[in-house]
């Protein structure tokens, strides 16, 4: 379907979104869950490889290759961090042609999706949090919220309610529009060919470890992202709103580069930052924004005043450690 119709549809089906209950309060209503089979052996086999690979990676890879594959794996983290999540779903910064071409490479070689699709998710996760709107609803548990969403059909309320998403500024940038038209294709060889064939052109590895490594790899990005969708919305301090799932989570921060400052995210989702402090060792994704808005590649980008924060804290929150206050700031 072209992007232009894709556009009018949605917003044809945006007008009649009354049409159903509002969803607000996290809700897991009983359902019976249909396996997607396919799904499972990938990720069944993908597993298995990981476990070989981590074999490999302390018996037989190269120190090259586990370097080489180390800085593809924080390459694709930020890719979805920077790109998918903060630039293109919360839209909390704009990045000039070039900045949007590199993210979005980077963002194939953790293919999690198109980014497209990733969008669309997401924006549906915020519009209904830990709801059965909500692709991996956190109120059904952990494995469910972490990886289990992903092994059986939608919800039917995901189904519904995601053709009230507004995806316009998606569909109308050419170079999202580019992945989705070759994903097949370009995905493949972004994250799987290139990764195995450089190691065995260029540091002498069998295609049994170089394919071995390259999916532990892989499968170690996806399982950063899954933590923030199921840790972070089940284990920490909520000092900004009490009343929701997603929690100040610093062990998923430092995985996660940056992205599990969760409670904060989901009260301020338009803050590039996806923290009140931005600046910080635990957050990577912030950093690499910065740098590009120095060389002017990145700009617009949006922060929420310490005012502001200290105010909806002061308001919602569960009075737990804001990380970057004092005591004394929070008294204030």
């Amino acid at each position: 379907m072209a992007p232009s119709s894709t556009h009018t549809e949605i917003t044809t089906i945006v007008e009649n979104e009354e049409d159903y209950p509002k969803l607000v309060a996290p809700q897991a209503a009983p359902r019976k869950y249909d396996i997607v089979y396919f799904n499972l052996l990938t990720f069944g086999y993908a597993h298995l490889i990981t476990l070989y690979g981590m074999y490999l990676a302390w018996t037989t890879a190269t120190w090259k290759t586990l370097i080489f594959n180390h800085i593809i794996f924080m390459l694709a983290a930020v890719g979805v961090t920077a790109g998918a999540h903060r630039l293109w779903t919360h839209r909390a910064y704009k990045a000039k042609m070039p900045l949007q071409i590199i993210l979005m490479v980077m963002n194939t070689l953790a293919f999690q999706n198109t980014a497209i699709h990733w969008v669309r998710e997401h924006r549906m996760h915020h519009r209904y949090s830990d709801t059965d709107a909500d692709p991996h609803n956190a109120t059904r548990g952990f494995f469910y919220s972490h990886m289990g969403w992903l092994l059986v059909r939608k919800h039917p309320e995901v189904k519904k309610r995601g053709k009230f998403v507004d995806m316009s500024d998606i569909y109308a940038n050419p170079v999202l529009r580019f992945q989705k038209k070759y994903a097949i294709p370009f995905i493949g060889t972004v994250c799987f060919a290139l990764p195995t064939l450089i190691p065995m052109y260029f540091f002498g590895e069998t295609f049994n470890t170089a394919w071995s490594i390259a999916i532990m790899r892989y499968v170690f990005n996806l399982h950063i992202t899954f933590l923030v969708n199921s840790a972070a919305h089940l284990w920490g301090g909520k000092p900004y709103d009490k009343n929701m799932m997603p929690a100040q989570n610093l062990s998923v921060s430092f995985v996660a580069f940056g992205e599990g400052f969760h409670n904060y995210h989901h009260a301020f989702p338009w803050d590039y930052r996806t923290a009140e402090l931005g600046n910080n060792w635990l957050n990577v994704s912030t950093k690499f924004i910065d740098f590009f808005a120095w060389i002017g590649w990145a700009y617009d980008l949006k922060t929420v005043p310490n005012d502001v924060v200290r105010s909806r804290a002061a308001r919602t929150g569960d009075g737990s450690n804001m990380w970057g206050y004092t005591p004394r700031d929070k008294t204030e």
